[in-house]
């Protein structure tokens, strides 16, 4: 009878060191890792993906923002990157309706909601519709679906607020929030208790995004919303992901931009294929299970470029 409590005990004994040796491996990563990130447990990598929260930087092609922008490019590297992923079009605002609404409208400008004034949906209105929950959180923002730019908030980069519909207007004005910072406001609240939406967007004040001050800049400030989405129980589940994104090269050139896509089961995954803000657009119908919208259609979806619908 002495046999069983001993083979038990030699159990336990296996199954303490293996829980030694995770948490050992936790420790390195997160005191080694290039990405500084909160590790994720292991089963977060069994999950899927149910959630995604995009951030769009400004201005940048891919090899700037790699070199001026190193926890960022870690990141790419860690976890997911493109190689080949292009804007559509100079200046901001078509790129950022593209994204949101699978057109550019044939707008040519960053002019006011006032001036452009968009029939039908954009993603978060087909979430909103599929009842699934959607939000942009726009940092400056002194008040909800705000339609003109004023102090370090453009609007230009929040592309919600030019879709005029009356039922999107009503959408935007519950769900298109002033961010707060990364200690206090709507995003933190909701990363912090796992209530991130399906269909999110982060939209940098213009320094924060890189336009009016240094990649660096830019580079501090997504750490330490990245520590903070890390931390979140979506994250540490796996169910989110988090994209980074630029919306043009600056100027207007050619040339690829840095997408990293950042999700605890992707292990250096490089994808190579064409794409454009029409392929986050596709994404992001595909995530609320619902039809994609205008030129998205025939887009190549940036989650099933990375093996994540």
């Amino acid at each position: 009878m002495a046999a069983f409590p001993l083979a038990a005990d030699r159990r336990g004994t296996r199954g303490r060191a293996r829980l030694a040796v995770w948490a050992s491996l936790a420790v390195l990563v997160a005191g080694c890792g290039t990405t500084g990130a909160t590790p994720a447990p292991p089963a977060a990598a069994a999950a899927r993906v149910a959630k995604v929260l995009t951030i769009v930087e400004e201005n940048h092609g891919a090899a700037s923002a790699s070199r001026g922008m190193p926890y960022l490019n870690g990141l790419a590297r860690t976890y997911g990157r493109t190689t080949n992923y292009q804007s559509l079009t100079h200046p901001s605002l078509p790129n950022y309706l593209a994204m949101a609404g699978g057109s550019t409208f044939g707008v040519h400008d960053d002019a006011s909601p006032a001036r452009h004034r968009l029939a039908g949906d954009s993603v978060f209105d087909v979430a909103i519709r599929s009842h699934r929950p959607a939000k942009v959180y726009a940092e400056a923002m002194t008040s909800q679906c705000q339609r003109s730019a004023a102090g370090s908030y453009a609007v230009k980069h929040n592309p919600w607020p030019y879709f005029s519909d009356p039922a999107a207007r009503r959408r935007c004005a519950s769900a298109d929030l002033p961010s707060g910072n990364y200690r206090a406001g709507p995003l933190h609240r909701d990363a912090v208790r796992g209530t991130l939406p399906q269909v999110g967007l982060l939209v940098p004040d213009i320094c924060h995004d890189a336009h009016d001050c240094s990649l660096a800049t830019a580079d501090a400030w997504l750490r330490q919303w990245v520590r903070v989405l890390m931390a979140g129980p979506d994250w540490r589940a796996g169910r989110l992901a988090i994209v980074v994104t630029f919306d043009e090269v600056g100027g207007g050139g050619g040339g690829p931009l840095l997408t990293a896509v950042v999700w605890p089961g992707l292990h250096h995954k490089v994808v190579t294929a064409r794409l454009n803000h029409l392929s986050w657009c596709r994404w992001m119908t595909d995530l609320v299970h619902a039809r994609p919208l205008r030129q998205a259609a025939s887009a190549t979806s940036l989650g099933r470029a990375f093996g994540l619908t």
